[in-house]
C-alpha cells in the first residue's frame, strides 16, 4: 500500500504533518476519496494520506489490519486523523483505539462526513495544522450547505 501522498518523514527542524486515513467499506471508494482530497488540496506537498477500504481479499467490509497498516504508514509523529464512512467502520476504528497499541500515538477517530471531511482534513494537515485542528476542520464539514 503506497500513500496517495508519500512525502518523506520530516527531518529535524522541519514541521511534522498529521497523517490522514480514509476508511470505507469499499476499497474503490476509499481510494477515490483519497485521490480527490489530495487533488483538491492544491499543488505542492500534501500531508500523507492513505485509503483503508474493503477487506484484504477485495470484498466489501472493513479490516482492522488494513486500517492499522495505513495509520502506521502515514504516521509522521504529529498524529493521525482517521475518517470513516459507515457504522461498522466506526466500530473497527474504536476497537483499534481501545486496544491502545494498534494505532500510532495521537491517532483520532474524526466524526465527519467522509468526502467533505477528507478534503478539509487534508487541506488543514497539509497546511501544518495539528491533529486537533485537522479534526475540527473535518468536523466543520457537517456545516457545509449545498443548497
Amino acid at each position: 500500500m503506497s500513500p496517495v501522498s508519500d512525502e518523506a518523514p520530516s527531518d529535524a527542524g522541519e514541521e511534522k504533518l498529521v497523517g490522514v486515513v480514509l476508511v470505507s467499506h469499499s476499497a474503490a471508494v476509499a481510494e477515490s476519496v483519497a485521490r480527490l482530497a489530495t487533488g483538491l488540496a492544491g499543488g505542492g506537498a500534501t500531508a500523507p494520506v492513505l485509503p483503508a477500504g474493503g477487506t484484504p481479499d477485495g470484498g466489501l467490509g472493513t479490516s482492522p489490519e488494513l486500517v492499522a497498516e495505513a495509520a502506521h504508514a502515514v504516521d509522521r509523529g504529529a498524529g493521525v486523523a482517521v475518517l470513516v464512512d459507515l457504522g461498522s467502520a466506526v466500530l473497527t476504528v474504536k476497537a483499534l483505539l481501545a486496544e491502545g497499541d494498534e494505532l500510532p500515538e495521537g491517532s483520532r477517530l474524526v466524526d465527519a462526513p467522509l468526502v467533505e471531511g477528507a478534503v478539509a482534513a487534508v487541506v488543514a494537515a497539509s497546511a501544518g495544522a495539528d491533529v486537533d485542528a485537522v479534526a475540527r476542520a473535518a468536523e466543520e464539514a457537517y456545516d457545509y450547505r449545498k443548497v
